[in-house]
């Protein structure tokens, strides 16, 4: 095993491209995280994630503590050998979805105790029970217990939220007992509020974290407010550290975000859309279900370098969808989890030669004339 970390090999203004190497390998960012929430990116095999493009994936302590168990996983050879997937393993930290799916749930300073939505069992989660988890499953980077409000929310609750995940990261870092190549990451909080932000982000900097995470966003607010937290959050966190966007988001939130300086990205959008008929392209989103694909021969994108979106007629595709044929569901994460690695490959390239805005200029033109281009 390696050490963990993190180098910018080149910048094009905020934005940078680097390298995190972890235990189990290298992360070219900026970079897409499939989100693998139950050890599994739904509806695909890992060795096709793989060929899309993707170095890393995230797993939640949250729903793998709860099924199989954490311990459950360990006796199977850990979460990497578990899903068939030897790369960078990002588990989150269980905290959002306590706050989102959890029946019962009560904050105190010491964790969240809660009862489980799969069978009303009752649990405590703490940060440091949180790091263990992670720890036991055998993750390469962890991140740190928090709390997590919805937006909009008053000024009040924001704070103490933010006051609580600050403490909650300090016992969360001592907490943490991952070995060689493996790493902590602190999430900063503050809702909208943005001296809370720059307060948060300051005293988890203060705190020598390997990596930092702007959380709590992509819950509801406009694109403006959350880009808007960036550019004041951003320039807080170091520089020779990875930054991480969690939960977002669209392509053009994507493109947005890393031109501020963001290294990571994991949403669960491209999955999720695939599932539900939906194709995102270098034409733009595409809906499969509509009745002008049925009798359309021509593939999603002639020159993809995905089978899914290179191989098979949007008429097919519309068929699957419509017939609710699982190869369907499969096909479209697949061709759109291909798209968003190739988005962020080519970021990558275009930071690289001094171009990003040039890229995301062309990027936005060819959502914007459509599929007939």
């Amino acid at each position: 095993m390696t050490g963990f970390s993190f180098t910018v090999h080149a910048t094009d203004g905020t934005a940078r491209a680097g390298t995190i190497r972890t235990a189990h390998g290298e992360v070219a960012t900026p970079a897409f995280m499939a989100v693998g929430t139950a050890a599994t990116v739904k509806a695909m095999q890992m060795r096709d994630v793989r060929e899309t493009g993707t170095d890393v994936v995230l797993g939640n302590t949250y729903h793998l503590m709860l099924r199989p168990t954490a311990e459950r996983v360990a006796e199977m050879g850990g979460l990497h050998k578990f899903m068939n997937w030897p790369h960078t393993i990002l588990t989150d930290s269980g905290g959002f979805q306590v706050m989102s799916l959890a029946k019962l749930r009560k904050v105190t300073e010491e964790g969240v105790a809660f009862q489980s939505h799969i069978d009303g069992s009752k649990h405590m989660l703490t940060p440091e029970r949180s790091m263990e988890i992670q720890s036991v499953l055998g993750s390469d980077i962890h991140m740190q217990f928090d709390e997590c409000v919805e937006l909009p929310n008053t000024r009040e609750e924001i704070d103490r939220a933010m006051r609580l995940s600050l403490r909650w990261a300090e016992r969360s870092k001592s907490a943490f007992r991952g070995g060689p190549g493996q790493a902590p990451f602190a999430i900063v909080q503050g809702g909208d509020q943005i001296d809370l932000r720059q307060a948060s982000a300051r005293e988890l900097v203060a705190m020598d974290f390997p990596g930092y995470a702007v959380g709590g966003l992509a819950v509801g607010e406009p694109q403006e407010v959350m880009l808007r937290v960036l550019d004041e959050t951003v320039p807080v966190l170091p520089a020779a550290k990875p930054r991480y966007l969690m939960g977002v988001g669209t392509p053009d939130d994507l493109l947005q975000s890393l031109s501020r300086g963001i290294d990571m990205f994991d949403c669960v959008m491209p999955t999720r859309a695939g599932r539900h008929g939906q194709a995102y392209t270098r034409f733009g989103r595409l809906n499969l279900k509509n009745a002008r694909h049925a009798t359309d021969p021509a593939p999603l994108d002639p020159e993809s370098r995905c089978p899914a979106a290179r191989d098979y007629s949007r008429a097919y595709l519309h068929h699957l969808v419509r017939s609710e044929e699982i190869l369907g569901m499969t096909l479209l994460t697949w061709a759109n989890l291909a798209y968003y690695q190739d988005l962020m490959a080519g970021a990558r390239a275009a930071i690289g030669a001094g171009k990003l805005g040039d890229y995301i200029a062309e990027t936005k033109a060819g959502w914007a004339r459509g599929e007939e281009a």
